[in-house]
């Protein structure tokens, strides 16, 4: 497919050490990067849009990037890089200022003006589109040359063939039918890589004139099979400019599903004939072109047919009525008529880039004058194995006016006609049932708003229905100036660029699995079990290994030394020996020369079973089990029993919380090399604890730590998930390597990856509350359960830490918290960014908005009533000031300006019957360090050369988060040099011994000290040398130190405070400080599809002085965004018997840029210290992720408002995620009721 393409890769648009492209510069310089992984794929995105629109809209960068995916930033400095490149991207604010021209305000306030940016865009390249790459000529002459010859490329199991005529493809389709044929591979592809699928022939007719062409006619335009989705779009956009708007209807709605199908990328090589003869269920062109009497002409060695796309087109799951011999040609789309309306209709769990949940296409036709109905069609896909025609449905409209009446008679035939088994594919029964009829009051709202238009009706019609908003608008990032006496060289405080920024977005970059290929290296794939819980009876390899390339296949026999990890406890075996625990346990790892051939000798290795009785599943199936992983835990402070009797009121109530999935950029990956001599390793890997690795290589291959070498150039996103599972898939592979002595590659696929390396622990949280008429909370009882998975891994300490932070922001007298880890048959669940706060803080909040929705009272009172204020003390006895929590508290509600917006909220909702505005204010106190007092020490290593440069080493590891920019800021204030002299280049247990984890948002706190604490004692040693010499240069310093002969290298040392928590005497110390911070969100939903937007997210955090503002604004960013994600998006499902179905990002979605807050806005408290960490700066990188769950209150606060129109009041059931099946089915719509109805009738 690419024979004649000119490749242009992210390499090849610019360089450091050349030039780098403006694209490069501006992601690069708006911060737009953190572990760098996506921002290839962005940069490349962003360029493919500038070479075909040197001046983009808005809407146009949001289409380019709507197809990739970032798990770090929460886009919006991405958005405002390549925002720049916009004509309307000059105004005022985009460059963060806090007045604007586009509000109509005039800035008048100077000191407006001097309020630091995090970037300037007048420094920026300009952008040249006269300098880019032109298309290579020869390649030019190569397409226009007419001596075209069929082109065959032979692999090693695989034919592909590229004809040049229609003729010559009819052929080929004659003598191999059942080869596919192929435009975009967008089908084809993913079945051969994820479902093991082969074609031994594959036709592809990209060069087949005849496929592409366009004709118009007096009824309608045929379009060539295989054009593309972009050809298409843009087609139909061009001709519903040139014909009158009647003739249109059905180009407009195919316009609006293309827009929503796939994102861009896939719309440029994927084909139309492809789409439809492809026959996905829930396909979103295949409704619509059957709804609009569309016809598919076909050609084979029989000559050609036209064929009418309707029910009978489509036959089965991806069938058609289509012969294997047939090639579709082109496909005919009729104008419209006078009185004739189409519709396209969708619901998918994400906004853009997402398989519809259903979809569907809806035409309506009224002879002139007359509201009676002549003609009706109504497609549905994701309701059935096909694309399904409401035939009954229609026949109830047709011949009638279209009233009140006839539709809700449609409404009753449609539950009946499209009715699912409650376990049909897919699931969310009640769901789509209610969806079909949703989208059929929507499309009538549609149609009496158009004969209103046309005088055809005088009623007073319901609403009309306006689509959500989309519009990205200019977002404010406030933080405070660098003293005015501060040296200007000395960097801290200031808006400084991630250190790797421009690497990352040239690709120069190097992560674990661009290393080069050694010789003789070998790569590694797991074989994993298939059960649940099941006895292993037996393993046979001998199929596997004789496959070609295939060179051996390890085995728990293998191992040397230690054949488990301990765990707190417990242990987790490297390899399952006898019994397997969970699907995705490993039970041995095949080796072969390439990832290809090793994948085919994993599938050949023979596992047999014998299943064992009532494997646990679920926290419920723990809980009637006591299925639990030791110590549970309890908390208490006064007395909960007698303060119950006491109260006003008493409320009982649950939340359930879905796991979530770490969705790293880079999967896990290592390279782990054999030195040859006396059992000697490096270890090259993607992990946020090198001594770890080093210690689990060791213990694995029975060897001492020192001669295992660590090495960690950066990782591609970690969040926690690299830590645990990393030590043992590297022990793993480590004893590949010692087996064969040859070096051993390990790079997970996503979907091994996700199936494998379990994410954040899914909990129950349930809590009885007592609290008075006037809103004071005054005595609640939590418990909470966290689904741990098959091994402990963290789980013990993860629920621990739920309990420690019980009290949130609030003063509640009597508190009782238990904490129960479930021991349960899915894959060991493990740290993820937060540490169970996100899941304990949730249900904390719940419980407060319950208390409110019971009273009547709005939550923000009852949250601010309940608030820490005053010298405090925690339920574990440690003292502390909530003054900063009260100034974050005030200043979100002043930045916001809640107390309006909370007005015109509810004045929305009483305008509004089926969308609803929500909004809601959250607090959080997170405490900052290891609980573990020796997990909180860190060293560094710091050397300056002979010419002045600057080595600097330390324990932490570069996720993203910038620790070794700010280290390097560290390092320039305390040796007074510019950061330009300053390198960091890896961690290496070689260098650093004996380190701790990046982790727990404590990462800059430990390792800044030790960092500091080094160049501290080389600075005094200068310290002669510059008093003999005060005039001198830097390099002229050092060089004389050298010659009299003093050291200039240096280890640093941070012990750390020494926290600790008694769990007997439930009192301790375990944090060093607090962070806080309060968020406001506001939401616009829409009830009948349970759709959303997060439309303002206003955030003020107190992160005490900021290292660098550009840095911690991005933390904050891309924790809310994750945040976001796992309470209203991220869903993890799982099969009866414990398979995980969601492995990938066409079934998993993370926030793309469509979920970023249209308006996101972040302000560092001003004015802030903190004595306890390095330069008075505060960890932030965990805290801000439990703020996204202001989105959750806020849906949950659009949903009561919807309920409140059906007559429901008071606390109800909202789990998260609140993805939009759960906002839809809550908001107990007419039609969700009915389906209800139905359904309970129906058992």
């Amino acid at each position: 497919m690419l024979h004649g393409a000119a490749i242009t890769t992210v390499e090849g648009i610019g360089s450091s050490k050349t030039r780098i492209h403006p694209v490069q510069e501006r992601i690069a310089k708006a911060h737009g990067s953190q572990c760098g992984f996506c921002t290839p794929g962005m940069v490349m995105s962003m360029y493919a849009l500038l070479r075909n629109k040197p001046q983009p809209t808005m809407d146009d960068i949001t289409q380019a990037l709507a197809g990739n995916l970032c798990r770090c930033t929460g886009y919006r400095p991405i958005v405002d890089g390549c925002r720049t490149f916009c004509p309307e991207g000059n105004c005022c604010q985009a460059n963060g200022g806090a007045n604007c021209c586009l509000n109509g305000e005039e800035n008048t306030n100077e000191s407006e003006h001097e309020k630091p940016r995090l970037f300037d865009r007048e420094t920026f390249l300009p952008l040249d589109p006269t300098q880019e790459l032109i298309f290579p000529p020869e390649l030019i002459l190569m397409a226009e040359a007419s001596n075209l010859q069929t082109l065959t490329f032979h692999g090693e199991r695989m034919t592909w063939v590229s004809p040049t005529s229609l003729e010559e493809l009819v052929q080929l389709k004659m003598k191999h039918p059942r080869a596919p044929l192929v435009m975009g591979n967008t089908n084809i592809g993913p079945d051969i890589k994820f479902k093991g699928v082969l074609h031994p022939l594959i036709i592809s007719p990209i060069r087949v004139k005849e496929l592409f062409d366009v004709s118009e006619g007096p009824d309608g335009v045929w379009v060539g099979a295989g054009s593309s989705l972009s050809e298409l779009h843009s087609l139909l956009e061009k001709m519903v400019t040139q014909l009158p708007e009647e003739k249109t209807e059905l180009f407009r709605a195919m316009i609006q599903q293309l827009g929503n199908l796939g994102s861009q990328q896939i719309r440029n090589v994927a084909s139309l004939g492809g789409n439809i003869v492809s026959a996905y269920p829930n396909s979103d062109l295949n409704p619509v072109l059957a709804a609009g009497n569309c016809k598919v002409r076909v050609i084979s060695s029989e000559g050609r047919r036209e064929v009418p796309l309707n029910q009978e087109f489509f036959v089965g799951f991806g069938k058609t009525v289509l012969k294997p011999e047939d090639v579709a040609l082109s496909v005919f789309i009729p104008f419209s008529r006078k009185g004739e309306f189409v519709r396209a209709l969708r619901q998918a769990p994400r906004k853009e880039v997402s398989f519809a949940t259903v979809t569907t296409g809806m035409r309506v036709y009224f002879s002139e004058g007359s509201r009676v109905v002549q003609e009706v069609s109504l497609y549905f896909g994701g309701m059935g194995p096909t694309t399904v025609s409401a035939t009954r449905t229609c026949k109830a409209i047709m011949g009638r006016p279209w009233d009140e009446d006839t539709l809700n008679k449609a409404y009753d035939v449609l539950l009946e006609e499209l009715a699912l088994p409650p376990s049909a594919p897919g699931g969310k029964v009640e769901f789509r049932r209610a969806l079909t009829l949703s989208l059929l009051f929507k499309f009538n709202l549609d149609v009496l708003q158009k004969l209103k238009e046309m005088n055809v009706i005088k009623d007073e019609i319901p609403e009309k229905l306006q689509p959500l908003p989309k519009d990205i608008q200019p977002s404010l990032q406030e933080f405070q100036d660098v003293p005015k006496d501060q040296d200007d060289q000395d960097p801290v405080g200031r808006p400084m660029m991630h250190r790797s920024a421009i690497s990352h977005a040239t690709g120069e970059a190097v992560y674990c699995d661009d290393i080069p290929k050694t010789d003789g290296e070998l790569f590694l794939v797991l074989v994993t079990s298939s059960r649940a819980h099941a006895k292993i009876t037996g393993l046979d390899t001998s199929e596997a290994l004789k496959l070609p390339g295939v060179v051996d296949v390890i085995t728990a026999n293998d191992i040397p030394g230690k054949k488990a990890r301990p765990m707190f406890g417990y242990e987790q075996e490297l390899f399952a020996e006898d019994e397997v625990f969970c699907v995705g346990q490993t039970v041995c790892a095949v080796l072969a020369d390439t990832k290809t051939h090793a994948k085919r000798g994993a599938a050949a290795v023979k596992i047999t079973y014998e299943d064992l009785p009532d494997p646990i599943f679920t926290i419920e199936d723990a809980i009637e089990k006591s299925s639990y992983y030791e110590p549970q835990r309890v908390i208490a402070k006064g007395d909960v029993t007698e303060a119950f009797k006491n109260v006003n009121r008493v409320y009982e109530g649950q939340i359930r919380m879905g796991g979530q999935e770490h969705f790293y950029m880079e999967t896990q990956s290592m390279l782990v090399v054999p030195v040859g001599e006396e059992k000697e390793f490096k270890v090259y890997i993607s992990t946020q604890w090198p001594t770890l690795i080093q210690e689990a290589v060791a213990e694995t291959l029975d060897i001492q730590s020192n001669r295992v070498t660590c090495h960690v150039k950066r990782l591609g996103g970690a969040f926690g998930g690299k830590v645990i599972v990393t030590s043992v898939l590297a022990s793993i592979t480590s004893v590949a390597a010692w087996k064969t002595n040859r070096a051993v590659r390990c790079v997970l696929e996503r979907g091994e990856d996700m199936l494998i390396t379990g994410g954040r622990h899914p909990v129950l949280g349930k809590y009885k509350v007592g609290f008075m008429n006037d809103g004071r909370i005054m005595a609640v009882d939590y418990h909470y359960y966290a689904n741990g998975g098959c091994f402990v891994d963290e789980s013990v300490l993860i629920s621990e830490k739920i309990l420690l932070h019980l009290d949130n922001a609030y003063n509640i007298p009597n508190l009782r918290g238990h904490s129960a880890a479930c021991r349960t048959n899915i894959p060991s669940n493990t740290a993820f960014r937060g540490f169970g706060v996100p899941q304990g803080l949730l249900v904390v909040e719940n419980m407060v908005n319950d208390v409110a929705m019971a009273l009547g009272r709005p939550a923000d009172q009852v949250r601010e009533i309940n608030m820490y204020k005053g010298p405090s003390v925690t339920h574990y006895k440690v003292e502390f000031s909530p003054d900063n929590l009260q100034r974050c508290w005030e200043q979100c509600k002043l930045r916001s300006d809640y107390g309006a917006r909370r007005k015109a909220v509810d004045q929305f909702n009483q305008q509004n019957r089926w969308k609803k505005r929500g909004i809601s204010i959250i607090p959080i106190k997170y405490g900052i360090a290891f609980a573990e007092s020796f997990l909180n020490q860190a060293g560094a290593l710091v050397h300056i050369y002979k010419d002045g440069s600057v080595l600097v080493t330390h324990g932490g590891t570069e996720l993203g988060q910038g620790v070794h920019t700010k280290m390097q800021q560290v390092a320039s204030r305390e040796l007074h040099v510019p950061t330009s002299k300053i390198f960091i280049s890896e961690t290496s247990t070689a260098t650093v011994p004996n380190t701790c984890p990046s982790a727990a948002s404590f990462g800059t706190d430990a390792n800044g000290m030790a960092v500091k604490d080094a160049c501290e004692i080389l600075y005094r040693r200068l310290e002669p040398i510059r008093l003999k010499d005060p005039k001198g240069s830097w390099e002229s310093w050092v060089r004389e130190a050298h010659l009299q002969k003093i050291s200039l290298s240096a280890t640093g040392f941070f012990r750390g405070k020494d926290l600790y928590f008694d769990w007997d005497k439930m009192e301790g110390k375990p944090y060093s400080y607090y962070t806080f911070g309060v968020c406001c969100s506001e939401v616009e939903l829409d009830c009948l599809t349970g759709d959303y937007r997060t439309l303002k997210t206003d955030m003020v955090m107190d992160i005490g002085r900021s290292i660098n503002p550009s840095v911690d604004i991005g933390q904050i960013e891309g924790a809310f965004t994750q945040g976001l994600g796992l309470y209203t998006l991220e869903e993890l499902q799982y099969s009866p018997t414990g398979m995980l179905y969601s492995r990938g990002p066409s079934q998993y979605k993370i926030p793309a840029v469509c979920d970023m807050p249209l308006q996101f806005s972040v302000y560092l408290l001003p004015d802030s210290y903190n004595p306890h960490a390095i330069y008075s700066s505060k960890g932030i990188g965990e805290p801000t992720l439990f703020l996204g769950s202001s989105v959750f209150f806020a849906i949950k606060d659009a949903v009561a408002a919807a309920r409140s129109d059906s007559g429901l009041s008071g606390p109800f059931y909202l789990d998260t995620p609140a993805t939009p099946e759960k906002a839809c089915l809550a908001c107990a719509s007419p039609f969700t009721k009915k389906v209800e109805m139905r359904m309970f009738h129906s058992v």
